[in-house]
């Protein structure tokens, strides 16, 4: 009995265990169960958006779309700058399982150079993976068809047609137009810091130098969107929605294509620069800056040997020597300080010295020389000008002491940027004493005044500033900002923009400039004149000053031998007039680097621009003003 009494106690302990067990198991699979149910719930209904938005982004892409870059104009509507189809092959590196074999099997194909795989690779490691990239800009017909036929063994491979800038003009309007190239790690970043980083999402070129990097924002436009369903392979199988993209402004200079080319034509082989403006509203005519060079080069991306030829040239192509180029301004800026010098009441239209051909000061050993040798004899300020008499500007630049010079030139716009629409520019040096102290730590001298009389020792100017001042002295003081852009076109019409002007010069006698404008009609058109010769027999009469300047310093006993120096420290030749003398229509500054005398040299080119101008327009100016008999007249009547 007590076993079987044990035996039932066995059974009974070992079923409330199997229930114990059964009844935890049955909670666990329920509890289970039911988080199971809620994340389903949670998953499907909760969250329902969120991953129906997630599932949609892994079949909707949204592609950017680059707008078309605004075209380029001269004044006569003759297009500068235009868009081109080009085709280029693209690597999306990130759709690419083996990247080298990839560019192994495109070589052989594509017959691919060195330097494509590796600024192709240099490229890859600037830019994102996901973003495509240029192996090969500017594939012929027979590139895109052989590709074509193999495409399929090639993922993440694709040609990418597209509209590229070209320059029908080559070189005659490269450092004035400028050009754009490839988006560099440099671009990226400026872009970012100005936020506008989205609106190159689709974009290749960006502006690089000229107009067209200055007036980027206007030119490039806005960036256009498309929606797009695409399959797992990444391939579109529809466009959902398009927002067109925003081309940029199509831009018109005041450049004069074919005054340009004229500029070109003759500086051809010569180192130097042409500015021409229309002096009524300070528009740029032409800039020429010779030598030049192919900008079409940059646009697909220059090969590194032409880049070097180009950066190592003797004769710098790369630089704006109409806007960068630094040169002593010599007796071209004599009519600015002889205006300083009468509104000072230093000098009068009556004071007369007596130019021997030298010049000394009291007390100082050194002698001073007038370029012509035996001298002027009596000088006024008016034969001053006209026969640029060294002597005259020695005095006067002594009497009026750096201080003064230096304050009155600024207003002339030496020193300080003109303001013109390009980034290319130079300051250039308008010499002070705070200058030469922190420049060399050295005082200033009584010397280094006389020196900047004559245009001189430190002083240097831009063509481009010449041009300004001279613009300045023929408006009386009306300062307008030299500008290459003149307005948008819209719809085939052009809509001109304001006309920008600085604070005017304020003079104390209006007769003053009549003096001035005289002393240049002397210069160009009276028996002594330094440029006489090089204007004789013109239908337009005309005004100006020459300019010689000496790049190094003639011992005090020697004499100047062009054909026993080096041809790089000859003198420069620089000439800046304009015409017609009553109502100017346009000014002219000419530079020619060691070319010799202004008059000699200059002037005739500046005479060939010139003539070039008013025949084309048809203009024939019956000369009522005669060399013989002529009285001062305002030059804006």
């Amino acid at each position: 009995m007590a076993r079987k009494r044990q035996t039932i106690r066995d059974h009974s302990a070992e079923a409330n265990l199997f229930a114990r067990r059964a009844f935890f198991s049955m909670f666990f699979v329920v509890g289970f169960l039911s988080l199971i149910l809620v994340n389903l719930y949670h998953l499907q209904v909760t969250q329902f958006e969120d991953y129906q938005t997630r599932s949609n982004g892994n079949r909707i892409k949204v592609l950017p779309i680059a707008p078309n870059r605004g075209l380029i104009f001269d004044r006569n509507g003759v297009i500068l700058a235009e868009n081109r189809p080009v085709f280029s092959l693209e690597i999306i590196p990130e759709e690419v399982e083996d990247l080298e074999a990839t560019l192994e099997q495109l070589a052989t194909l594509m017959s691919l150079t060195e330097d494509e795989i590796y600024d192709f690779n240099q490229s890859r490691k600037r830019q994102r993976r996901f973003k495509p990239l240029s192996i090969r800009n500017q594939l012929s017909e027979s590139d895109v068809a052989l590709f074509s036929a193999n495409q399929h063994k090639f993922t993440g491979v694709h040609i990418e047609a597209r509209l590229s800038r070209y320059y029908p003009f080559k070189d005659t309007l490269t450092h004035m137009l400028g050009y754009v190239a490839r988006i560099n790690r440099r671009d990226l970043e400026r872009l970012r810091e100005t936020e506008q980083e989205a609106n190159y999402a689709a974009t290749h070129d960006i502006g690089k130098q000229g107009v067209e990097k200055y007036h980027e924002t206007t030119l490039h436009g806005q960036v256009g969107y498309q929606q797009v369903e695409v399959n797992n392979q990444g391939r579109i199988i529809r466009v959902l929605d398009v927002q067109p993209p925003v081309p940029g402004s199509d831009i018109v200079l005041n450049i004069d294509i074919e005054l340009q080319q004229r500029a070109k034509q003759e500086l051809a082989g010569r180192r130097g620069s042409v500015v021409i403006t229309d002096t009524r509203t300070g528009g740029v005519l032409a800039l020429y800056s010779s030598p030049s060079y192919d900008p079409n080069l940059f646009v697909h991306g220059i090969s590194q040997k032409d880049y070097s030829e180009l950066l190592n040239s003797p004769y710098s192509p790369l630089l704006n020597r109409a806007t960068q180029g630094r040169y002593p301004p010599a007796s071209t800026i004599k009519p600015h300080l002889a205006l300083v010098g009468l509104e000072d009441e230093i000098i009068t239209p009556e004071t007369v010295i007596k130019d021997t051909g030298t010049y000394q000061l009291k007390n100082v050993s050194h002698v001073w020389r007038d370029w012509k040798r035996w001298g002027h004899g009596e000088v006024d300020v008016v034969k001053s000008v006209e026969v640029s008499c060294d002597v005259f500007y020695y005095d006067l630049a002594f009497k009026l002491g750096i201080d003064r010079i230096h304050e009155s030139m600024t207003e002339f716009g030496f020193g300080e940027f003109t303001g013109i629409d390009l980034h290319e520019e130079s300051r250039a040096i308008l010499p002070s004493r705070g200058w030469k102290r922190a420049r060399f730590n050295e005082p200033w001298y009584i010397g280094d005044t006389i020196s900047v009389g004559i245009g001189q020792g430190y002083w240097n100017a831009t063509p481009l500033q010449l041009a300004q001042s001279l613009n300045f002295l023929i408006n009386k003081g009306q300062r307008h900002v030299p500008r290459l852009i003149k307005g948008y076109m819209v719809e085939g019409e052009v809509q001109d923009l304001p006309i920008e002007m600085k604070s005017p010069m304020v003079v104390k006698n209006e007769e003053n400039w009549d003096l001035i404008l005289d002393s240049l009609y002397g210069t160009v058109n009276r028996e002594h004149g330094t440029a006489r010769t090089a204007f004789e027999n013109t239908n337009y009469t005309s005004a100006g000053k020459t300019g010689t300047a000496q790049l190094f310093t003639v011992a005090q006993d020697a004499e100047y031998d062009e054909d026993a120096i080096s041809e790089y420290l000859r003198d420069n030749a620089m000439y800046v007039g304009y015409a017609p003398y009553v109502n100017p229509e346009i000014s002219i500054a000419v530079t020619i680097e060691n070319a010799g005398g202004g008059g000699s040299n200059a002037a005739p080119l500046a005479r060939n621009v010139m003539d070039f101008y008013f025949e084309r327009s048809g203009y024939n100016e019956i000369a009522t003003i005669t060399a013989a008999a002529h009285e001062p007249v305002n030059a804006n009547e």
